[in-house]
């Protein structure tokens, strides 16, 4: 799509400026603009300038601009005020927020301007969804539906491995290229066959450990310790700390930090990943000097979708004494009829802290294995 919008716009003007748009500008960067130069070559010079966040493409006697956005939150609409374009190129708009795609689109001021959009299905109550595709008549746009077999750059096997790591929503959205409502269980592929064992691995000095945490005062306090074996490429959930205060039990963060030395024991973790809401509890860590702490990435659905891959992928496993977790394995929802994909804010703390070490940790092991 990207050659495309290049093309068109290229063939089509002269002197005039354009919008690139992305969630983030690191994100379009990495995902369009790096391989445009490669993807072009011989066609159109290229010129970035990163300070100015545009582009500068040559060639066939024309020379166009194109202005690089990141659209993520509410205030992105601002950046683009002003502009006088004659195209928008959104890459991933079901992430962008409607306040600012809407903005770039009345920029698009110049005879014989269009807009170029493309995406990944999301709920099917999304802004996108209702006003562009369902909508695409009225509005005279060519919708294109596409699948992982339209990509003839993927081998068999690619595609095969790709298929195995989504199930239920995800599957449909991303496989099947569906919008469809998240429903049901979150991690419905949870087998306790499979994914529960009885004997912990050994311990080894060629492992890695890590302690996951998901803050609770009122709410409980989950901790997991996750013993990864880099040779295997596996993560194994070994000991859990699962404590239920409430009001009439509740403790102070001294207590707490007892609990994780005892949960922990002679292991050596290499940091524990913390929601990162708990700044007294991070401060209580920290004053000891005994442990490194890492704030969590709290990105609900990408880490979701993150423990979803490896549950499919054989990644994970859990000991049969963290019973709490195994539990709310069973539990774990979506919210019924919600606009916006929502989990049930019940029950859910040690699939929480579960996320924030998949995501935050053991994501950056797998991303090239997985």
């Amino acid at each position: 799509m990207s050659i495309g919008f290049i093309n068109w716009s290229m063939t089509r003007f002269n002197n005039q400026d354009f919008a690139i748009c992305g969630k983030t500008i690191e994100a379009l960067r990495r995902n369009v603009i790096s391989h445009l130069p490669l993807w072009l070559e011989g066609i159109y010079t290229i010129v970035e300038r990163r300070t100015e966040n545009k582009i500068i493409v040559s060639g066939g006697g024309h020379v166009n601009t194109y202005y690089l956005f990141g659209g993520k939150d509410e205030s992105s609409y601002s950046l683009i005020q002003g502009m006088t374009l004659a195209g928008v190129f959104f890459d991933e708009v079901a992430l962008m927020t409607r306040s600012f795609v809407e903005q770039a689109l009345a920029r698009c001021s110049i005879t014989g301007s269009k807009f170029w959009f493309n995406c990944n299905p999301e709920n099917p109550s999304h802004w996108f969804y209702l006003e562009w595709i369902q909508k695409r008549t009225q509005k005279n746009a060519l919708y294109l539906h596409f699948t992982m077999d339209d990509n003839l750059s993927l081998a068999p096997e690619v595609k095969e491995r790709y298929e195995k790591m989504y199930t239920g929503v995800f599957y449909r959205r991303y496989i099947l290229g569906l919008w469809v409502r998240a429903e049901g269980l979150v991690y419905p592929m949870f087998d306790r066959d499979k994914h529960v064992i009885h004997t912990a691995p050994a311990y080894s000095m060629r492992h890695r450990y890590f302690v996951a945490v998901d803050y609770g005062t009122v709410n409980p306090f989950a901790a997991g310790l996750y013993d990864y074996d880099p040779t295997a490429k596996t993560a194994t959930k070994i000991k859990e700390l699962y404590y239920r205060g409430g009001s009439a039990k509740r403790v102070d963060n001294e207590r707490y930090y007892k609990m994780l030395k005892e949960l922990i024991g002679d292991y050596p973790i290499e940091c524990i990943i913390i929601d990162p809401s708990a700044a007294a509890m991070v401060e209580t860590i920290v004053k000891y000097g005994e442990y490194d702490v890492r704030k969590a990435i709290n990105d609900v659905i990408n880490g979701i979708q993150t423990v979803t891959k490896y549950l499919n992928a054989g990644v994970l496993a859990f000991h049969d004494s963290c019973k709490s977790t195994i539990q709310e394995f069973d539990s774990y929802s979506w919210k019924e009829d919600s606009s916006v994909d929502t989990v049930i804010k019940e029950n859910d703390h040690a699939m929480d802290e579960l996320r924030y070490f998949c995501y935050t940790v053991l994501r950056d092991e797998l991303m090239f294995e997985i």
